[in-house]
């Protein structure tokens, strides 16, 4: 690790005890090397991002939405970071939304989850929630009906930051935000009366802000202010052991992390305004595995290709025989 960044890394960690203290004051951000910025969030409304997750319906979208306070809503950014609709969550409270990811409802259509799963006071709240809402096949603002889920979890409340959805099983995990951090699993089908209770399952990171699961769904990651932790996935759907320690950029307070739609790269952003949104590449074995050709285009390809090959054989040969054949005749005319 590079001296700027272990200065800019110390620099941040000054900024995530400020924010315990209750003041914020935004470290400049820095990329390693291989990282990119994807886009920057400008928009005023938007200054506590804590939770992305990029669309697979609309290609180059990301949602987010803000953390605590003021009216229930998610924002639908484009490629460029700029705001493309605003999505208000009808029948939802934002008390501590720390979370989204996309998923199905009960009918296979495409969904998008906000969780309101954030306890500040340790155990103060005797039930968090999590909203869906359908994900909209045309992107423009308007208010969605939610769905409401209560969560409890079967070892007591606990402040949590992380909600993850195997696309397989759409089955939902959430991480808690503690030193000895475990990640807890939802029951196979959520039910939106009485509670849906919440096992562990693993361990997770100290101070887990965020987590996703890849497209593929062979690996997902949870993220931390200052790094992220790479795991493979289970065949029973759960997150399995862990594959490798992913560096991120320093962020002001890095709260949020995605798989892009296509699995090749992490998207990673911060609370705070004006904060850019890095894409991180992931390691090779976390990569998804390229899709082979369809067996039609091969077939053709190869018929073509040894069509246009024997062709060009028998092209050659006709050429050199008739040079041959030319060579031939000159000598015989001067023997003569």
């Amino acid at each position: 690790m590079s001296a700027s960044r272990i200065v800019a890394r110390a620099g941040a960690a000054l900024a995530v005890a400020g924010a315990s203290a209750g003041v914020l004051s935004p470290a400049p951000a820095h990329a390693a090397d291989g990282d990119r910025t994807a886009f920057t969030i400008r928009d005023p409304r938007i200054t506590e991002s804590s939770g992305l997750a990029a669309s697979a319906l609309h290609p180059g979208v990301v949602y987010t939405h803000n953390d605590s306070g003021g009216v229930p809503k998610i924002f639908a950014l484009g490629p460029d970071g700029r705001v493309r609709a605003v999505l208000t969550v009808g029948g939802a409270s934002a008390r501590d939304w720390e979370a989204i990811a996309l998923g199905k409802d009960d009918r296979g259509r495409p969904a998008i989850f906000v969780a309101d799963i954030g306890d500040n006071l340790g155990g103060a709240w005797p039930y968090v929630t999590v909203y869906r809402i359908p994900e909209p096949a045309r992107l423009r603002s308007r208010t969605l009906r939610a769905t409401a889920f209560k969560i409890k979890y079967a070892d007591g409340p606990r402040n949590a930051e992380t909600l993850m959805i195997n696309p397989k099983t759409n089955r939902l995990y959430i991480a808690s935000k503690l030193f000895g951090g475990k990640i807890y699993e939802a029951p196979r089908r959520l039910r939106t009366s009485g509670f849906n209770v919440m096992r562990k399952v693993g361990d997770a990171p100290a101070i887990a802000t965020d987590g996703a699961f890849s497209p593929d769904g062979r690996t997902c990651v949870i993220r931390t202010y200052f790094g992220a932790r790479l795991y493979s996935v289970r065949p029973d759907g759960r997150p399995g052991r862990t594959l490798k320690s992913i560096d991120l950029p320093v962020q002001a307070q890095g709260e949020s992390v995605t798989y892009t739609a296509d699995g090749t790269s992490l998207l990673v952003g911060s609370e705070g305004k004006n904060q850019p949104v890095y894409r991180v590449p992931l390691p090779d074995e976390a990569r998804p595995s390229p899709a082979p050709p369809p067996k039609e285009a091969q077939t053709a390809g190869g018929t073509e290709e040894g069509h246009r090959d024997a062709t060009n054989t028998r092209v050659g040969l006709f050429l050199a025989l008739g040079i041959a054949g030319a060579v031939g005749y000159g000598l015989l005319r001067r023997r003569r």
